[in-house]
């Protein structure tokens, strides 16, 4: 069987062989979250985000966007939107950015620059949820906006293996080499990784298992004493970092 070679092709085969298996469960050992998405829940959140950017906010196909979150399963759904619409996740100086989507922790160097790009914020709260105070002026955020957004999406300029995909310290990945590029963590086949580190600065903690028909433990804020009990709990098969 050959290998879809970019992002829509991966998750749509994802979607076509098991749509109700766990595909991201998200720790936060500092708070206590835990949240779960199925491959069919965390699809919908890319169409969501994926609408969000292009139809709200007028992105285009090959346009550079940074994603400026600490690891959280926002930073999946965000990385996924950007490859799903055929966008760049580039580094957070670039000078040629069109978009960012940030936490409550850069907001305001964020909301600064919303006259030369959109800003998305996202509140990093339990279930998605908005803000709890207004943004500043011409900031989206993403809590309230991504509902509204359908759950199905269709690139009307979709991505192509060769266009570009990830240019961001140092590093840069088309569409198909995210997925030839990404037996970089030790899964084997339908495992599930448990990893510490970020998904924007290592892709393959989140293409690995999305192509092998894994899924991904994301720890945030990991606590050494709790993550072999979160490695034993979650049934992991591999860590990242090994």
């Amino acid at each position: 069987m050959t290998t879809p070679s970019t992002f829509p092709g991966v998750l749509a085969g994802r979607l076509r062989n098991d749509p109700g298996r766990p595909l991201v469960t998200f720790y936060d050992h500092a708070t206590g979250e835990r949240v779960e998405l199925s491959v069919t829940t965390w699809a919908n959140w890319v169409a969501k985000a994926s609408s969000l950017l292009v139809d709200e906010l007028g992105l285009e196909r090959g346009d550079r966007i940074a994603i400026d979150l600490p690891p959280h399963w926002l930073g999946t759904v965000f990385l996924g939107a950007a490859w799903n619409s055929g966008l760049v996740v580039a580094d957070a100086d670039d000078a040629d950015l069109a978009a960012a989507v940030c936490g409550p922790g850069t907001l305001d160097a964020w909301a600064a620059r919303t006259g030369e790009l959109a800003v998305l914020a996202c509140a990093l709260l339990p279930l998605g949820v908005r803000f709890a105070e207004p943004v500043p002026a011409g900031v989206t955020d993403v809590g309230v906006e991504i509902w509204s957004q359908p759950d199905a999406f269709q690139a009307w300029d979709p991505p192509q293996p060769d266009d570009l995909a990830l240019d961001r310290a140092g590093r840069t990945l088309s569409q198909s080499a995210l997925w030839s590029e990404a037996a970089a963590t030790g899964l084997v086949g339908d495992g599930r990784l448990l990893a510490v580190a970020d998904p924007v600065t290592e892709p393959a903690i989140l293409c690995e298992p999305l192509l092998q028909g894994g899924s991904l433990v994301l720890v945030a804020r990991a606590e050494p004493r709790r993550l072999e009990a979160t490695y034993v709990a979650e049934h992991a098969t591999a860590r990242f970092p090994a």
